[in-house]
């Protein structure tokens, strides 16, 4: 069901857990489906100095927000707000059909976690 890059983000995430003295946190959550993805983001120079999230759902939901983290890494607010959910399946070298919409959301908590740090 899953392909190799999708199973090793999910097996092994990158960048999980939480920063204690966030400086955004965003979360979200697709209730027909039960996954929940929650950011949090360091800021410096206006660039994401670092990142972790907690996720909790299927494995393309973990795998997503594994992979989401590494892409914005060291990005600027404005290029991490531009991530897309195409972008992080293409990045993951796709995901099955039925769990493209329900479980990529990682781009959606990373942009909540920045507006949270915006509104600050």
């Amino acid at each position: 069901m899953y392909n190799p890059t999708v199973l090793e983000h999910f097996k092994n995430p990158r960048n999980a857990g939480e920063i204690k003295d966030a400086d955004g946190v965003g979360m979200v959550g697709n209730p027909a489906c039960g996954d929940v993805m929650k950011m949090y983001i360091k800021v410096k120079d206006n660039h994401i100095a670092e990142i972790k999230h907690k996720t909790f759902g299927c494995g393309a939901a973990i795998a997503c927000s594994s992979k989401a983290t590494e892409m914005v890494m060291g990005q600027s607010i404005d290029e991490a707000k531009s991530l897309t959910r195409d972008d992080v399946t293409k990045a993951l070298d796709g995901l099955p059909p039925e769990k493209v919409s329900c479980s990529n959301l990682a781009p959606d908590a990373i942009r909540a976690a920045i507006d949270n740090y915006l509104g600050k």
